[in-house]
């Protein structure tokens, strides 16, 4: 039932984009070239919706590692960008054939054959082509001779139709299904359903997919790492050197930095059984506490699913959790916490929810508003964590290191200073276990990606 309801939502996620006027629109076919950026001040991107490229968040801002490094780029040109959101590889592949748009930027893969079509641009990520087949179809092939007789789908015209020809050159019986109608992720999700056998993905995709889909398994690795980056049509020879020259300068460094922290730093070695028993709660509990996440986020602001999220890291939503510590509750407040919030209960899932909501957004509020999101909410969650005086000598011990406080990048490096003997005797608060938030926001961040599609979901009762 779960994984059902998240294939609808990443279905409807697929599709999200097509009324959202000023980010995307369909490709046109124009009777003649596009004039320059560096004339325009105006950019046109070819992308498509998916977990790695673009996508809408929960209030309908784009967002993605694409969407992230493009802007970055645009506005250090000082460029409006115009997105031109397209259904497939496929698709932006033709786009740039057209020459309908200035840049590709859709996760695609530089390949020789590519490279003489068009002009490649930067590379911004390394990655591997996987064979991914559902974790239960034992016994899994392991190595390419294994492959003959297991029935492949891939996305038309991604690189992963290069890759399969030449095993099948090398090991006769290699048999694959070109779709040009999913894209990778829908792929993977049909191979969770055990509706597909196996499908090949790139890395990056499969490591953010598997949290929402437990049941995928890396078969192999297909090949060794291959970059990621972006396209232009053929003769665009001088904007492909602005765009590697800036992606290679500091400022595009720091993009990149920023978009891997993101999107996939957080992201972590995978475990399969605590991925798998999020998926049965999410069914089989947060159904019970949803409404509750949902009022608390009316009355205090903080996002819904970041709550859950939160409740799930504090007490895997178990209204009855107590830890030898004498924390109790969904939300796991202390004694003291709960009588500062007026919480009488901290066994009642309303009350806590209530009150662990209200306490997050006392931490999120107590933190300087210059602090840029998402940083101060990933602060606020330290905060919760190890006490907001803690934070404030972490914050002083990155001045005085010559970090920037307000990066959530740079506070992750400073805050398990709190445990070495070298730095905690100067602060203020004294010794704390510094490394546990950091640990403590990854695996919020972790988990929320996988609980916010079933706020999608989940209707309201």
């Amino acid at each position: 039932m779960v994984f059902r309801l998240f294939v609808s939502a990443i279905l409807a996620l697929s599709f999200a984009v097509a009324g959202c006027s000023e980010s995307a629109t369909e490709v046109t076919h124009k009777s003649e070239a596009l004039a320059s950026p560096f004339d325009t001040g105006v950019l046109n991107v070819a992308t498509r919706n998916g977990s790695t490229t673009y996508y809408l968040d929960r209030h309908e801002n784009p967002v993605g590692p694409e969407f992230t490094l493009v802007s970055e780029y645009a506005q250090a040109r000082g460029w409006q960008v115009e997105w031109t959101m397209l259904e497939s590889t496929s698709a932006v592949l033709d786009a740039l054939e057209a020459g309908t748009t200035h840049l590709a930027a859709a996760g695609l893969t530089h390949l020789p054959e590519r490279n003489g079509r068009y002009t490649r641009g930067p590379a911004h990520t390394e990655i591997t082509e996987q064979l991914v087949c559902h974790r239960d179809d034992r016994p899994l092939p392991r190595k390419p001779a294994d492959i003959p007789g297991w029935e492949i789908t891939v996305t038309a015209d991604a690189s992963y139709v290069a890759t399969l020809e030449k095993l099948a050159a090398q090991h006769p019986g290699i048999e694959f299904r070109e779709d040009r109608e999913r894209t990778t992720e829908i792929l993977l999700s049909e191979v969770a359903e055990k509706d597909l056998s196996c499908t090949v993905a790139d890395s990056n995709i499969v490591q953010v997919m598997r949290r929402h889909f437990p049941h995928l398994e890396v078969a192999m690795n297909l090949t060794q790492g291959r970059n990621l980056g972006w396209y232009l049509p053929a003769e665009a020879g001088e904007l492909a050197s602005d765009a590697r020259e800036w992606m290679n300068s500091r400022e595009g460094d720091e993009a990149m930095g920023l978009m891997e922290n993101r999107y996939y730093a957080y992201i972590g070695e995978f475990d399969f059984v605590d991925l798998r028993a999020l998926n049965r709660r999410i069914e089989n509990r947060l159904p019970s506490y949803i409404d509750l996440f949902r009022e608390a986020e009316i009355t205090t602001g903080m996002p819904a699913d970041l709550l859950a999220a939160l409740a799930y890291q504090e007490s895997h939503w178990d209204p009855q959790a107590r830890s030898p510590t004498g924390v109790r509750g969904i939300m796991m407040l202390t004694g003291r916490t709960a009588e500062s919030l007026g919480v009488s209960n901290r066994l009642d899932p309303a009350q806590a929810i209530d009150g662990g909501a209200r306490y997050l957004a006392d931490r999120h509020r107590r933190l300087p508003e210059t602090i840029p999101e998402p940083d101060r909410t990933f602060l606020a969650l330290a905060s919760y964590n190890i006490g907001r005086g803690h934070l404030l000598d972490a914050r002083q011990l990155a001045r005085d290191l010559g970090k920037n406080p307000d990066s959530w990048q740079d506070m992750e490096q400073v805050l398990p200073l709190k445990a070495d003997k070298r730095y905690y005797p100067s602060t203020r608060y004294g010794y704390a276990r510094g490394y546990e938030p950091v640990h403590y926001v990854q695996r919020i961040r972790n988990y929320r990606d996988v609980i916010r599609r079933a706020f999608r979901s989940l209707p309201e009762e």
